[in-house]
């Protein structure tokens, strides 16, 4: 992939994402995964994966093997279960942010957790619907690692909340840290006309997560919808509906230097 040397902004429509579609799985990919490959469509900047997940009740990914990605989990509804090799074991559910770093190697698995066969409880049938992403690490063959934090609090006063982050100047105010210099990952949740601002950055991703909102130099944007960025910021954005916006911000790109 070439590097652009001027301000660019390329818009991705929902529909146009590959797909996995399995009994229990609906996966919208909005890079290559797996066998949906596509050689002009690998990555942008230092994102690699964005996966738009629905899993079936009491379904999910078995223990799988990772190695030298740093990997965010966003949960939009429902809630997961996390389980890794490195004893780790808990439940994410919206508004948590979670961080693995599979550095040289991790095992893990990934669960919906609303399913409940104790009849003594009401059975819970709800698919859980969550954002993976994918980053490279400054450097390969770091000690693998695990970090989550509640900012359920932040994110219901609005504006841009600093998710992860492995850029200096964030570290303070990151909720989680990422092993990658030159990333980071804000998310907005919208209430209608709500706005916020986004980074100058290299390299920008934003994914709505949920709802419809308006960006400037982009027009409207639906749910699933993406637009990767090159040398921009300053581009507000605004919510036709509540919305949930996620924004990674780089300043770095894979294979650079």
């Amino acid at each position: 992939m070439s590097t652009l040397t001027t301000p660019h902004i390329d818009i991705h429509r929902a529909g146009d994402r590959m797909k996995t579609r399995i009994a229990w799985l609906d996966s919208k990919h909005s890079f290559s995964f797996g066998s949906n490959y596509d050689p002009e469509n690998t990555h942008h900047g230092l994102l690699l994966v964005n996966n738009d997940d629905v899993v079936a009740p009491g379904q999910g990914f078995e223990t799988h093997p990772h190695r030298d990605m740093e990997i965010v989990t966003w949960v939009l509804e429902g809630s997961l279960v996390h389980q890794d090799s490195l004893g780790h074991s808990g439940v994410v559910y919206p508004g948590l942010a979670q961080r693995m770093s599979a550095g040289t190697g991790i095992l893990h698995s990934e669960k919906n957790d609303s399913w409940r066969a104790d009849p003594r409880f009401t059975a819970h049938d709800e698919p859980v619907h969550f954002v993976q992403m994918w980053v490279v690490p400054d450097e390969p063959g770091l000690t693998p690692g695990y970090e989550q934090c509640e900012i359920d609090d932040e994110l219901a006063r609005g504006g841009l909340i600093t998710v992860a982050s492995g850029m200096p100047r964030h570290r303070e105010h990151a909720a989680i840290a990422l092993n990658s210099s030159h990333a980071a990952l804000h998310v907005a949740r919208l209430a209608p006309e709500q706005t916020v601002e986004l980074p100058n950055a290299l390299y920008l991703h934003v994914f709505v997560a949920r709802g419809e909102v308006t960006m400037e130099g982009a027009g409207p944007l639906d749910e699933g919808d993406a637009v990767r960025a090159t040398r921009t910021g300053g581009q507000r954005i605004t919510a036709l509906r509540p919305s949930e916006v996620l924004i990674w911000e780089m300043h770095a790109r894979l294979g650079a230097g």
